[in-house]
């Protein structure tokens, strides 16, 4: 995969993206648990087609231990049985919050009442937070890099 650009040479864009690292990097130290966090990345990821991500954030799960079994199924979480009620709260969560334009309205008061019988408000905020921040990236990696020869791992 080759870039388009390389955001990190531009002085304007690389203070940007350094902003938003250090962002996602911060909630490594809330109490959302860190299984979710990366459940979360890699399901927006799916949704957004950024093979990027989906590769890394496969590879971070992985390396802490997730089982490559959910790791698959993530993909098709609505109907596995392996994840939790509040995983799935926090899948759904990403898929509305993701697919904004698919539904009016954005996030329904079902599915946000749903995650908040899971998770505290500290928890809900980095949740969304965390939601926020992989859509950004996602956007991000897709606009840059080139469609033509596809992804190959390593190279992200």
């Amino acid at each position: 995969m080759n870039a388009r650009l390389n955001v990190f040479a531009s002085p304007v864009a690389a203070k940007a993206w350094k902003h938003i690292i250090a962002a996602s990097k911060e909630l490594g130290d809330s109490t959302l648990p860190a299984a979710t966090r990366e459940l979360v990345m890699l399901r927006a990821s799916q949704i957004n087609g950024c093979a990027g991500c989906i590769d890394m954030h496969t590879k971070d799960a992985a390396a802490a231990g997730e089982s490559a079994v959910r790791l698959h199924l993530v993909v098709a979480w609505r109907e596995a049985t392996v994840f939790t009620d509040a995983e799935r709260a926090a899948l759904e969560l990403t898929e509305e919050a993701t697919r904004i334009a698919d539904a009016a309205g954005g996030v329904s008061d079902e599915v946000w009442a749903n995650a908040a019988k899971h998770y505290d408000e500290d928890q809900l905020a980095a949740l969304v937070t965390q939601i926020a921040l992989i859509n950004a990236f996602n956007r991000g990696n897709v606009i840059v890099q080139q469609p033509a020869g596809g992804y190959e791992p390593g190279r992200h």
